[in-house]
C-alpha cells in the first residue's frame, strides 16, 4: 500500500491507496480502498461493532428514538451483527428488567450476547412464526436493513429491495405492538408509492431518513415509520 498524503499541518485527510491490486477485479479494487478509507469502518473497529451499518443505527435512533430499555426488537438481515449489537445495547437485551432482541439472516454470522441470532432465510415459510417463538411476545420495533445482492442494474436493484421491504412490512404488520415502530432501508426510486400508503395507514408517523453514515453516493434512505395503529 501506498499513502496519498492529502492534509494539512494536523494530518487529516490521510488517504490509502492499494498498490497491490494485480488480478483483482476492478469492483474489488475500489470497494477496498473504499474500505480503507472510510473513516467509519475505522470507528466500527475501535469501537468493536461488527459493521459501520452500526453506526446508521445508532444515527436513526438518535434522531427519533425508537430503541428503549425494556424493548423487544426485530432485526431482519441482521449479519454480520451491527445493529443487534446496538439494538442489544439501547433495549438493555440481557439485564434485569431489559428488552430481547432477535436477528436473523440467511448467512452464517457470529452469536450476538444478549440476542438470539437465528441463521435462516426470512423468506424461509418458517421464519416467521420462529421469530414470533423466539421473540416471547408482540415487537415493539421491527428493524430491515436487507439488501439483495446489487446487479448493477439500477431498476432491477431496485425491484429488488422493495420486494424485501414489502416482506418486512408483512411480518411488521402482524408482530408490531401498538405504538410500535419500523425501520427498513429502501432505495430511491419511483415505485414504492403503493408501500408508503400501506405504511401511512397504520402507523401515527412516517418519515424518510439518509443518516451520515450511509455512503453519499448510495441509493439507500431508510423508512422511519412510528406509532403503530395496531
Amino acid at each position: 500500500m501506498s499513502q496519498d498524503k492529502k492534509r494539512g499541518s494536523s494530518g487529516r485527510g490521510l488517504r490509502v491507496r492499494v498498490k497491490t491490486m494485480r488480478g483483482r477485479p476492478i469492483g474489488s479494487q475500489l470497494w477496498l480502498q473504499r474500505q480503507l478509507n472510510d473513516p467509519y469502518v475505522a470507528k466500527a473497529k475501535a469501537a468493536g461493532y461488527r459493521s459501520r451499518a452500526a453506526f446508521k443505527l445508532i444515527e436513526l435512533d438518535d434522531r427519533f428514538r425508537f430503541l428503549k430499555p425494556g424493548k423487544r426488537v426485530v432485526d431482519l438481515g441482521a449479519a454480520p451483527g451491527g445493529w443487534t449489537q446496538i439494538a442489544v445495547d439501547r433495549v438493555r437485551a440481557g439485564q434485569p428488567n431489559g428488552g430481547a432482541v432477535v436477528g436473523i439472516d440467511i448467512l452464517e454470522w457470529g452469536a450476538v450476547a444478549g440476542a438470539t441470532c437465528m441463521t435462516l432465510d426470512f423468506l424461509d415459510p418458517k421464519a416467521p412464526d420462529a421469530l414470533k417463538a423466539a421473540l416471547g411476545g408482540p415487537a415493539d420495533v421491527v428493524l430491515s436493513d436487507m439488501a439483495s445482492p446489487t446487479t448493477g442494474h439500477g431498476p432491477t436493484d431496485h425491484i429488488r429491495i422493495m420486494a424485501l421491504a414489502e416482506t418486512a412490512w408483512m411480518f411488521a404488520e402482524e408482530v408490531l405492538a401498538p405504538g410500535g415502530a419500523f425501520i427498513c432501508k429502501v432505495f430511491q426510486g419511483g415505485t414504492e408509492g403503493g408501500l408508503l400508503k400501506q405504511i401511512k395507514a397504520r402507523m401515527g408517523a412516517v418519515r424518510h431518513a439518509k443518516p451520515p453514515a450511509s455512503r453519499k453516493e448510495s441509493a439507500e434512505v431508510y423508512v422511519v415509520a412510528l406509532d403503530f395503529k395496531g
